[in-house]
């Protein structure tokens, strides 16, 4: 009986679950990739078909070695998975700081081009950041679905009030990706709160790297369409 109340008394959030599926990530970085390779040469990273063949292939390689569950924390794929966020993160800030030369130096005159290109290298660094959340709140995937780590880097709010969660819930990719997004819109937190230094920092970096680039891309829009 007491053990049964000890147990009562954890949040929910701290007891080892099975692990979220592999193949969300893997669609959502896939679509990202393809993103990456067709924006215009003028914005894009020096040999982007090398770049992108690099990244599909690391993405098929964490596949491979982990393609159903993450179930439990893997030194191997999860090294992967940090090259991949690492190198997709690279590219699109290349992409990112052309795209910003040529906004401020009248690079774009067709509007149709800076929305997608703009779309595209906006909707790409949610990605980007949604993986680094993903990946380091509470040491990963794997590590949460074993409880490794107890104190949270996001309080989601299922986590704070366990009334509004779902029994077994656990926070998996697209809380993350939820995240990126309303950060990267909002250009601040929303419903989930940082916690730790890292995870305020990398927040405020994608805010004022996502400002910087609405901002331009909506100025020079302007300026075209007058």
């Amino acid at each position: 009986m007491t053990q049964d109340t000890g147990q009562a008394n954890v949040p929910f959030w701290h007891h080892t679950h099975q692990g979220e599926h592999r193949w969300p990530v893997t669609a959502v970085v896939f679509i990202v990739i393809v993103l990456q390779l067709t924006l215009p040469t003028s914005l894009n990273i020096n040999f982007p078909l090398a770049i992108c063949g690099i990244e599909f292939f690391l993405l098929m390689l964490i596949t491979a070695l982990n393609p159903k569950r993450i179930a439990e924390h893997l030194p191997t794929p999860r090294t992967i998975g940090l090259i991949l966020a690492a190198l997709m993160t690279g590219s699109n800030l290349v992409s990112t700081g052309r795209l910003i030369t040529a906004l401020l130096h009248g690079g774009v005159t067709d509007a149709n081009r800076l929305v997608f290109s703009g779309g595209s290298i906006w909707l790409t660094n949610v990605v980007v950041f949604a993986l680094w959340y993903w990946e380091f709140d509470r040491g990963g995937p794997g590590a949460r679905a074993q409880a490794r780590k107890q104190v949270p880097d996001f309080m989601f709010p299922q986590m704070s009030d366990p009334d509004l969660a779902e029994p077994q819930w656990a926070s998996r990719f697209f809380d993350y990706l939820y995240m990126s997004f309303t950060n990267a819109s909002a250009f601040s937190p929303t419903d989930v709160l940082p916690l730790t230094r890292w995870a305020k920092a990398l927040m405020l970096v994608q805010s004022v790297t996502s400002l910087v680039v609405v901002a331009l891309v909506i100025a020079r829009g302007v300026n075209i369409l007058h």
